[in-house]
């Protein structure tokens, strides 16, 4: 099993930046892909950056040079860096993991964590 735990959101005026963190435990290392959705009511959960199982970076078209994704194996710990936030990023931000066993994917999904841009 695998444990997400989100942490950094809050309140942040439009234009200021937030650093959100996603501790993984549990069998976090056999994770193939981890990343970071967002989700605001009445809308699907979409998808905001994301390592990818090749090992490289996917972002949405909206977050793209302002959102950066990076990790940090040692800590099984996540990031994403969040600059130039606008009213529109906010949201509930949760923390996703992948893993693919024998051709059957599992997902993986932290408790959330709110983020308010204020304009």
């Amino acid at each position: 099993q695998v444990h997400l735990v989100e942490s950094g959101g809050g309140l942040v005026q439009a234009g200021g930046s937030l650093r959100l963190s996603c501790a993984a435990s549990g069998s976090a290392f056999s994770l193939n892909a981890m990343g970071w959705y967002r989700q605001v009511p009445g809308k699907q959960r979409e998808l905001v950056a994301t390592f990818t199982a090749g090992g490289g970076t996917k972002y949405a078209d909206s977050v793209k040079g302002r959102f950066t994704i990076s990790g940090d194996n040692a800590k099984n710990t996540v990031y994403l860096q969040m600059n130039s936030l606008k009213a529109e990023d906010t949201g509930v931000y949760y923390c996703n993991g992948i893993r693919v066993t024998s051709g059957v994917l599992a997902n993986y999904w932290g408790q959330g964590t709110q983020v308010t841009v204020s304009s």
